[in-house]
Parts: C-alpha cells; sequence; structure tokens
C-alpha cells in the first residue's frame, strides 16, 4: 500500500463544520427511526395519546421524510445556510409541540410526549446553533 502524497488534508480537530455536521445526522438518524417506530405503532399510541391514528401515522411519516431531508442536507459543501434553515425548523417545531400540548386534547401521556419532544429538538437546535456559530467565527 502506498500513500498519497500532494493531497491537501486537514485534521478532525481543524474542521469548522464537524459539529453542525455531526448534529444534523444525529437529529436525521434519531427523528427517522422514531418516525418510523411512531408510524409502525400509531394504532397503540393513538390511545395512549390522545390523537387519531391518522395522526399518529402522519406524524410519523413527517418524522421520517424530515430525517431524510435533513441527512441529505448534512451532505452539502455550504454548509451555514442550510445550518440556520434546521435551526429556525428546530424551534419552530420546539414552539409547535410546547402548544399542541396546551391546544391539542391530549392524555397525560400525550401532553409528556409532546413536552418530551420539546426538550429533544430545542437541544438539537441548540447543538445546531453552536455549530452554526462554530462556521461563522471560523
Amino acid at each position: 500500500m502506498s500513500a498519497v502524497s500532494g493531497i491537501p488534508t486537514r485534521h478532525l480537530y481543524d474542521s469548522t463544520d464537524s459539529l453542525l455536521r455531526f448534529a444534523m445526522r444525529a437529529d436525521a438518524t434519531v427523528t427517522g427511526l422514531c418516525g418510523l417506530a411512531v408510524a409502525v405503532a400509531a394504532d397503540p399510541l393513538s390511545s395512549m395519546t390522545g390523537l387519531t391514528s391518522g395522526t399518529e401515522y402522519a406524524l410519523g411519516a413527517f418524522f421520517v421524510l424530515y430525517g431524510v431531508v435533513v441527512f441529505s442536507l448534512a451532505a452539502m459543501s455550504n454548509l451555514r445556510s442550510v445550518g440556520v434553515g434546521v435551526v429556525a425548523a428546530n424551534v419552530a417545531c420546539t414552539l409547535g409541540a410546547i402548544v399542541a400540548a396546551e391546544a391539542l386534547p391530549l392524555t397525560a401521556t400525550g401532553v409528556a410526549a409532546s413536552l418530551a419532544s420539546a426538550i429533544y429538538t430545542a437541544t438539537f437546535a441548540g447543538l445546531q446553533y453552536l455549530g452554526v456559530r462554530r462556521l461563522a467565527t471560523a
């Protein structure tokens, strides 16, 4: 095996977009897998949360689609504007989950699940925001 010389490389710790890419890919993977689980178990979940089976299935499908889109966006070369968009989407989902916990006729389990999803999206919005900031200072 021979080494290829002349190709510029950077060490992992020199990369300025690694945090944002990681946070986006982790968010996409976890959201997509959770969406798949929600779509598969939509009927049993509906009796626990207070939502209809159709609504649970639609939420699961949306989460899977979101996961695929964000995972694809994480591969783009210009990550700053994409990252800002994903942070904004996560902030919007956080606010939507909080409003849903109050406005929808959910069971106690449904309210807990909605608030847990708000914490999840706020956490990833924060990580992705740090990743965008890291790009801005580089």
